[in-house]
């Protein structure tokens, strides 16, 4: 389980996110893994990446969401392959908070991968404009995947945890989905089939003539804060930040209505 073989990063940015490590009596244990049956393929692929005996089977039972979902389960019962998932930061249990990205070195792009592949969603919003999301309960794996993203798109994000499920939900729309999906999934790279489509779909975006990009996006300093409130006029702000009037009144709300800290 080599973590700079980008097929390993993958799998294990999956397991971390859909996978199962449970603890037994004594060396008992198994690592399980369930999903929808249309994607038994990776499943097969996980398998043979894998050294040691291992099963797949399938189920048709009801959930929450339908009357009948037919899931596909892979399970590894080894010890040895049980311990090193530990090690390398698969917790047994609950796990959704206390994941972290591999202490190791890692193929970053691909274990980003698996992650969105296992917990996010790749498409089209309602609009027609691409998406790449991410949803996760993991502090730590939510700001990588901001900290990493920037680097490729430009686009900063500040995640926060939604108030109905105490979880993030972190977005790239247009030209930064654009931008991280094809950086992520690149041609031949072990994907959920369906993703990669919609991945490939995304590459030929074109934003449709007279179209506006979004809100720019600003990472507000005390520094520009400070040159904000002391400005004389919205005019004055704009010409010393570089940014639109629109976002200079935001911010300015923000400040005088106590929603963000005054500088110091």
């Amino acid at each position: 389980m080599d973590l700079e073989v980008p097929e390993y990063a993958y799998m294990f940015g999956f397991l971390q996110a859909d996978g199962h490590l449970a603890k037994g009596v004594g060396q008992k244990g198994r690592l399980t893994v369930e999903i929808n049956a249309r994607d038994i393929q990776l499943l097969r692929e996980f398998q043979k990446l894998t050294p040691y005996n291992s099963s797949i089977t399938e189920r048709t039972r009801s959930t929450n969401f339908a009357k009948t979902h037919h899931s596909a389960i892979w399970s590894l019962c080894s010890l040895e392959a049980r311990t090193k998932l530990n090690e390398l930061g698969l917790p047994h249990g609950r796990k959704s908070r206390k994941v972290t990205p591999p202490r190791v070195e890692f193929s970053r792009r691909d274990y980003l991968r698996g992650v969105i592949d296992a917990d996010g969603s790749v498409g089209f919003t309602s609009k027609g404009s691409p998406f790449i999301s991410l949803t996760t309960a993991s502090t730590a794996i939510g700001a990588y995947l901001c900290f990493y993203a920037r680097k490729i798109t430009g686009a900063l994000r500040h995640p926060q945890r939604n108030q109905r499920d105490d979880i993030y939900n972190i977005v790239y729309v247009g030209k930064a989905a654009q931008a991280l999906s094809s950086h992520l999934y690149y041609p031949g790279c072990l994907s959920l089939l369906r993703k990669q489509a919609a991945a490939d779909s995304i590459m030929k975006w074109v934003r449709p003539p007279g179209s506006k990009p979004g809100p720019e996006r600003i990472e507000w300093t005390a520094e520009k804060d400070r040159i904000l409130l002391t400005a004389q006029t919205i005019d004055d702000a704009c010409a010393a930040l570089g940014h639109s009037q629109n976002a200079c009144r935001a911010r300015l709300r923000k400040l005088l209505d106590g929603l963000v800290p005054l500088p110091y």
